[in-house]
């Protein structure tokens, strides 16, 4: 089952990504201009978060299974229509529906973290996300191989179909979870804000994250444009070899759950903070020789790739330790604030790639993670003054 489910949360979250390295043919199909080709990514994840916030939720309402069902076959026809967009504002508002119906995934993230044992929960979650990150990774190359030698529309339009057969496999194979909540939907979304208010760690992971996934929302937006440009001239199929080297980064996830489960989760979060401000600057220490800066920009997607799988797995471990009860809500909440995060670095990456070039684009990039560095140091000093006050 936790296979099942690591398998399927990658498949669907894959359907957030495509777009990342078709941005140029894609905008250039649509009619969209350099200043706001980020739009093609950022409102696919703008409408992932107010699916976080809206949908997400229900997972502590409606039955689950039926739930992950409606939300596929509801992202299957907007991959339909994105796969036969031919205006930006058709592929746009398509973008925007497959964000919505993407966040099944992040209803089955807590159906993973329900069904195991407490002291194992971070091993299977990481697990889990495992699978997400790997779906993440691999869109980006897959994506890429296929506009080459087919087309973009071809991309969304396999996935398409892709989602609507998982949906039905999914509906075949998951247990029942029925939640005990006896609230109203109003109540349940009312109780965000009073969930968010009351849980400092929700607030605290969610900005950590925020700063880690701008920052990995700039950079693999503004690198694909980076790499197809005059200095490297490569191809959509060269450009998904480097995306695919970058899943190496997965490796952190079951890792990071294992030190959350240790108890090592603060110093393991300043660790992934440090190596994505490390990821940045990499390609601009880098010499203008051709293959040494390409070599250093392929080793900057790995670090920022393991420093935000890692986060990512800490975050949910901690906020999961909160209560069965209000799950899906807490990931929600999680989900659709570091989402926020990731739609500002890729509007704001495109938009100074496109203004000030590619090294002002990387400490742009840099200044997301060191900003969630700096909010983490209040956290050590709290921490030091627990351990002072229990020495007293």
């Amino acid at each position: 089952m936790v296979r099942l489910l690591a398998f399927s949360a990658g498949l669907i979250v894959a359907s957030l990504y495509y777009a990342q390295t078709l941005v140029g043919p894609i905008s250039a199909a649509t009619g969209l201009s350099a200043q706001v080709a980020g739009l093609v990514v950022t409102l696919t994840q703008i409408g992932y978060a107010l699916g976080l916030l809206f949908i997400v939720p229900l997972g502590d309402l409606l039955e689950n299974r039926r739930l992950v069902f409606f939300a596929l076959l509801c992202t299957s026809a907007a991959l339909a229509v994105a796969a036969l967009a031919s205006n930006a504002w058709m592929f746009l508002g398509a973008s925007l529906g497959i964000g919505l119906g993407s966040v099944a995934a992040q209803v089955l993230v807590p159906f993973a973290a329900h069904l195991s044992h407490e002291a194992t929960r971070g091993q299977t979650v990481g697990k889990v996300v495992s699978g997400l990150l790997i779906g993440i990774m691999l869109a980006r190359p897959a994506a890429s191989l296929i506009a080459d030698h087919a087309s973009w529309h071809a991309v969304f339009g396999g996935a398409s179909v892709a989602i609507a057969a998982l949906a039905f496999a999914l509906r075949s194979k998951l247990p029942q979870r029925r939640p005990t909540s006896a609230l109203a939907y109003g109540q349940l979304i009312g109780s965000l804000w009073t969930l968010f208010a009351a849980t400092p760690v929700l607030r605290r992971r969610a900005a950590y994250h925020a700063g880690l996934f701008g920052a990995f929302s700039l950079f693999w937006t503004v690198t694909p444009l980076m790499l197809a440009g005059p200095m490297f001239h490569l191809s959509q199929t060269a450009i998904a070899v480097f995306a695919l080297v970058g899943m190496a980064g997965a490796v952190a996830s079951p890792i990071a759950g294992r030190l959350a489960d240790q108890g090592h989760t603060v110093a393991a979060t300043a660790a992934a903070l440090l190596l994505a401000i490390a990821g940045f600057a990499l390609p601009l220490l880098a010499p203008d020789a051709y293959g040494m800066a390409l070599a250093m920009l392929v080793l900057a997607s790995v670090v920022l790739d393991m420093a935000v799988a890692a986060n990512l797995v800490l975050g949910q471990r901690a906020i999961f330790a909160l209560g069965a009860e209000v799950r899906s809500r807490l990931n929600g909440l999680y989900f659709a604030l570091f989402f926020a995060g990731g739609a500002l670095g890729s509007a704001t990456g495109a938009w100074v790639y496109a203004q000030f070039g590619w090294r002002a684009a990387l400490l742009a990039g840099m200044t997301f993670p060191a900003l969630a560095l700096v909010y983490w140091l209040g956290e050590l000093r709290g921490l030091g003054f627990v351990r002072r006050a229990l020495r007293g």
